[in-house]
């Protein structure tokens, strides 16, 4: 018989398995067009940017947990291939919006089609659970979240 620490360990080496998939994942090439390819990585960036039209870096980092300097950087190299334009904010001198490009929406719309399956198939699978077992697994993964982010802030301030 498990005791509650031993499923708790059993929960977090399955968490673990399962964030070195995502980040195999997170690496595939996604086909834009023949000649032109981005990472899910870069995808979801695009992604974020499209459904948030004219949202700044600091909006990119806050959504993706991610430093602002990470965020600049993946914005950077989003905007030096054509995906992304971005501009001066009205309101801040130290903002900027950002705005995909043509080629910014073709990724966005090749990103929805390439995992859309898969992202369907997810809902559908979870559906079958009761919300209680689903809120209690949204209200897991904002703590296990939280302690990443309380470690992440303890080794940033060393």
């Amino acid at each position: 018989m498990e005791t509650k620490k031993d499923l708790i360990a059993s929960t977090i080496r399955e968490l673990l398995r399962i964030t070195h998939l995502y980040a195999r994942i997170e690496a595939m090439p996604i086909p834009v067009s023949e000649e032109v390819m981005v990472s899910t990585r870069e995808a979801h960036t695009i992604q974020a940017i499209g459904e948030g039209e004219n949202i700044s870096v600091t909006q990119v980092a806050d959504h993706f947990g991610i430093t602002k300097s990470a965020a600049s950087q993946m914005i950077a190299k989003l905007e030096k291939r054509g995906f992304l334009i971005k501009k001066p904010a009205a309101h801040s001198n130290k903002e900027f919006e950002l705005s995909l490009t043509e080629l910014g929406w073709c990724a966005f719309h090749a990103h929805e089609h390439f995992h859309g399956k898969d992202f369907a198939k997810l809902v559908d699978s979870l559906s079958a659970f009761p919300i209680s077992q689903i809120a209690t697994l949204s209200v897991l993964l904002e703590t296990l979240g939280g302690v990443m982010q309380q470690r992440l802030s303890r080794h940033s301030q060393s």
